[in-house]
C-alpha cells in the first residue's frame, strides 16, 4: 500500500518536469515540409488557389507566412531551388497582394511576368555579370600593300614526263588572297 501512496504523491507534485515534445527525427521532416511549402509559393496558380479557398483570411495562416520568412536567411536560402518563392513570400506579407491574387486576371499576369523573366533571365544575367570589353582598335593595313606571294611548290621532273606542280591548298577562310598559277 505504501507504494500506491508514493505514486499518488508524485503525481500531485508541481515540481515534476513537464513532458516536452521531442521530435523523433530532430526536425528533418518539418524542415522538408516547410521547404516544400515555401517552394510551392513560386507558382502563381498555387497562390491563386490559396486565395480562392480563403486561406489568406485566416490570421493563423498569415502568421505562418510571417514565420516562414526565416527562409530568406543565408543558412536556409541555399536549399531553395526556386528563388521566385521568396519574392512571392515577401509579396504575400501585403494584404492588397493577397486580395489581388484571388482574381484570375492577376494570377495570369503574375504567371506571364514570371515566364518572361525566365525566358530572358540568361541574357539579362550575362549582360550584368559578364560585361563585354570594348573592342581594341586594330591598325589598318596600307592600301598599296600586296599580300605576300605564295611559295613555289615542289615539282617532279623527269625526261619522259611533263613537269607537274600541285596547286597550293587554301583554306576557304582566306579572303582577298591571290592565287598564282
Amino acid at each position: 500500500m505504501a507504494s500506491g501512496q508514493e505514486i499518488d504523491d508524485s503525481s500531485n507534485n508541481d515540481t515534476s518536469p513537464k513532458k516536452v515534445y521531442k521530435d523523433p527525427d530532430d526536425g528533418q521532416q518539418r524542415f522538408l515540409l516547410e521547404l516544400e511549402f515555401v517552394q510551392c509559393l513560386a507558382n502563381p496558380t498555387y497562390i491563386h488557389y490559396l486565395a480562392q479557398n480563403r486561406y489568406f483570411e485566416d490570421e493563423a495562416f498569415i502568421g505562418y507566412l510571417k514565420y516562414l520568412q526565416y527562409w530568406q536567411r543565408p543558412e536556409y536560402i541555399k536549399y531553395i531551388m526556386y528563388p521566385h518563392c521568396l519574392y512571392f513570400l515577401e509579396l504575400l506579407q501585403n494584404a492588397s497582394f493577397r486580395n489581388a491574387m484571388a482574381h484570375p486576371a492577376n494570377k495570369e499576369l503574375a504567371h506571364r511576368q514570371q515566364f518572361y523573366f525566365w525566358k530572358n533571365y540568361r541574357n539579362n544575367r550575362l549582360k550584368h555579370i559578364l560585361p563585354r570589353p570594348l573592342p581594341e582598335p586594330t591598325a589598318a593595313p596600307p592600301s598599296n600593300a600586296l599580300p605576300p606571294p605564295i611559295p613555289p611548290t615542289a615539282t617532279t621532273t623527269s625526261a619522259s614526263s611533263v613537269p607537274v606542280s600541285a596547286p597550293p591548298v587554301h583554306s576557304p577562310m582566306q579572303y582577298g588572297e591571290r592565287r598564282i598559277i
